[in-house]
């Protein structure tokens, strides 16, 4: 009698397992460089340049400077461009498996495309985000995050040592980037 229920124990265990979604795959990042190859038109939003002007492109080169070495001292942190309490804030793919990320990733891309809106394997390529465009698929199908607020407060908190407030509005106006809708045009 006790094999029997065994046997439906596990038969039970591993089809709620699979089907509640515990086991999530995990999406490789491609790195800004992929995302560059069609985000970089005028006719797209030059999302690329928007980013690369921005200081979440420098946020892994900030760690080299004068005031994060300060900071770190204070601290008790040996050298920022190497500590978890810094890297958490100020990379793509922090802690992340190097089985995960892609050939054009690099750290030194600070705070790129993938920090905000998930790593890009499923949804970085053209015929995907026509899909999603048009709303054939959702994007939390294919691992795209839209950034809110939430998004932005895993990092500006006051965690950070040189945190000094954040006004979400006035911060989403400096880095915003929308894909211009050709149906105004």
């Amino acid at each position: 009698m006790l094999k029997k229920y065994t046997g439906l124990f596990i038969s039970v265990f591993f089809l709620v397992f699979f089907m509640t979604g515990t086991v999530a795959a995990q999406n490789k990042y491609m790195g800004a460089d992929k995302c560059k190859m069609c985000h970089k038109k005028p006719s797209q939003g030059e999302q690329y340049k928007i980013w690369k002007n921005s200081a979440h492109a420098r946020a892994y080169e900030t760690l080299g400077t004068a005031k994060a070495k300060k900071y770190a001292v204070e601290r008790g942190i040996d050298d920022p461009q190497k500590s978890d309490k810094c890297l958490k804030c100020h990379v793509t793919a922090y802690n992340v498996d190097k089985k995960y990320l892609g050939k054009k990733y690099k750290k030194t891309d600070g705070v790129a495309c993938e920090s905000c809106h998930g790593a890009g394997e499923k949804y970085y390529k053209k015929k995907t985000m026509k899909k999603l465009f048009a709303k054939k698929i959702k994007p939390e199908s294919v691992g795209l995050t839209i950034p809110d607020e939430k998004v932005c407060l895993r990092c500006h908190n006051n965690e950070s040592p040189g945190f000094k407030g954040f006004d979400y509005k006035k911060y989403y106006e400096k880095i915003k980037h929308p894909i211009p809708d050709k149906k105004k045009k």
